[in-house]
C-alpha cells in the first residue's frame, strides 16, 4: 500500500470537502497534479478532487454544509467549492462520449477506471483518498517514479480528443521527464503525425503551455524535440531552439532566475504577438529583443533599460554568441542602472522649446553616455 504524505491531507478546507462527499456515502478522492507532486515531493498548488457523486448532488451537499459552490462546468461535471476563499474543483467521474480536438461530449460514471482512462498521461491518473492512500488503476505510478511522460493508452488517441496534449507532452517533458531516459517515441510519433491539429487550438491556450513549457528549469531538450517534430514552426514560424540550451547554461552561471520571456527571446521567430500574451509580457519581449539588436555597450544598456532587463540583454546576446555572460559586463550594466543625466530640460530653458529642446538634450545625453557618465553638469552646459 503506497500512501502519500502531504501537508494539504490534514488542513481544514480540504478536510471539510471531502468530509462532506463521505459523510454522505459518496466516495472522494484528490486526483492529479496534487497526487503527482506529492509523490514527487514537490509543491502543491491546486487541489482538484473526484468523485461519484453527480454535480447537482454535490451542489445540494455544499449548501446543507453550509459551503459556497459555483457551477464553473456543470455540464462537465466540475463543481467548484469554496472554504474561507479557497477554490477546490470536484469532478464528478466521467468519460469521454464524442470529441472534436478541442471539446468532449461527456457522460457521468461511478468508475474510477473509466474516469482515469480519459485523462491524458500516466502520471496524472493517480489518485489519493482522503487519508492518502494511493489508487493506481493504470499502473501510473511507475512511469512516475522512473520520470516517464506517457500518454494513457494509444497516443494518438488521446491528442485527438484534446490536440493541446501535443503541448503538454513536451511541456510534462521538460518538468518532470527524465532528461537521461529521453522523450516517449510512441508519444513524440503521435504529436509529430498531428502538429496540423495545433492550428485549431484557441491562441490563448497555446500561448499559455508554451509560457509554462519555457518557466521549465531546463526546457531546452523539450523545446529540440518540439522544434524536429514541426510543432514549434507551427507556433513560431522561423524559431530556433538552437541558442536556448546555451541560455540556460549562461542563466545557471549567472545566477539568473528563469524568465520565460527572456528564453522565448532566445527562440526568435514571428507570431509572439499572436499567442495573447499579457501586454507587460510583449512589451518586455519587445525590449529584450530591440537590446539585443541595438548594440548599445552594457552601462548604456543600464542606463536605458535598468538593472533587470540589462542584464538579461546581456545573457541573450552572450547566448546567442555561443559564450559566457562576463561579470565585467554585468559590473558595467548595475552601474549604467544607477546613473541620471545630471542636466534636465529645465536648464535649457526658456532659451530653447519643442523639437530645439529634445535635440539639444539628446546631444548633451550622448555626450554624457560616451564620457562613461563622467561629464559635469557644467561640462555638458558649457
Amino acid at each position: 500500500m503506497t500512501r502519500i504524505d502531504a501537508p494539504f491531507l490534514t488542513e481544514p478546507g480540504p478536510q471539510a470537502v471531502c468530509g462532506m462527499l463521505t459523510d454522505a456515502g459518496y466516495q472522494a478522492w484528490y486526483v492529479g497534479g496534487c497526487v503527482r507532486n506529492a509523490l514527487l515531493g514537490l509543491p502543491t498548488t491546486d487541489l482538484d478532487l473526484t468523485t461519484n457523486a453527480r454535480p447537482e448532488t454535490v451542489m445540494k451537499l455544499a449548501e446543507a454544509a453550509g459551503l459556497r459552490a459555483l457551477p464553473t462546468g456543470i455540464e462537465h461535471g466540475t463543481v467548484t467549492i469554496l472554504v474561507d476563499g479557497q477554490p477546490f474543483e470536484i469532478t464528478t467521474f466521467r468519460k469521454d462520449v464524442e470529441t472534436d480536438g478541442r471539446h468532449a461530449v461527456v457522460r457521468f460514471s461511478d468508475d474510477i477506471a473509466e474516469d482515469a482512462a480519459r485523462r491524458d498521461f500516466t502520471m496524472n491518473a493517480l489518485y489519493a483518498d482522503p487519508e492518502g492512500i494511493l489508487s493506481d488503476p493504470l499502473g501510473g505510478l511507475p512511469d512516475l517514479q522512473d520520470r516517464r511522460v506517457r500518454f494513457i493508452g494509444e497516443a494518438e488517441d488521446r491528442i485527438l480528443e484534446d490536440a493541446l496534449r501535443i503541448l503538454r507532452f513536451f511541456r510534462f517533458h521538460a518538468v518532470y521527464g527524465d532528461p537521461e531516459g529521453g522523450i516517449d517515441p510512441d508519444g513524440l510519433a503521435a504529436c509529430a503525425g498531428h502538429i496540423d491539429l495545433i492550428g485549431n487550438l484557441s491562441k490563448e491556450r497555446v500561448g499559455a503551455e508554451l509560457i509554462k513549457l519555457l518557466s521549465a528549469p531546463d526546457p531546452g531538450p523539450a523545446l529540440a524535440a518540439m522544434a524536429a517534430t514541426g510543432a514549434l514552426a507551427v507556433i513560431l514560424p522561423g524559431a530556433s531552439s538552437l541558442a536556448l540550451p546555451i541560455l540556460v547554461h549562461v542563466e545557471g552561471g549567472a545566477m539568473l532566475t528563469p524568465d520565460p520571456i527572456r528564453r522565448l527571446a532566445a527562440l526568435g521567430g514571428e507570431g509572439a504577438d499572436d499567442l495573447r500574451l499579457s501586454k507587460a509580457q510583449i512589451s518586455q519581449l519587445v525590449r529584450l529583443r530591440r537590446g539585443v539588436e541595438d548594440g548599445m555597450g552594457p552601462a548604456e544598456l543600464g542606463y536605458r533599460y535598468g538593472a533587470t532587463e540589462a542584464v538579461d540583454i546581456l545573457a541573450l546576446r552572450a547566448a546567442l554568441l555561443g559564450g559566457d555572460l562576463s561579470p565585467v559586463a554585468t559590473k558595467d550594466a548595475l552601474f549604467g542602472a544607477g546613473q541620471k543625466c545630471p542636466v534636465r530640460a529645465a536648464d535649457l530653458m526658456p532659451e530653447m522649446q519643442g523639437e530645439a529642446l529634445g535635440k539639444r538634450l539628446k546631444e548633451i545625453e550622448a555626450r554624457w553616455i560616451a564620457s562613461g557618465f563622467a561629464l559635469s553638469k557644467a561640462d555638458l552646459l558649457r
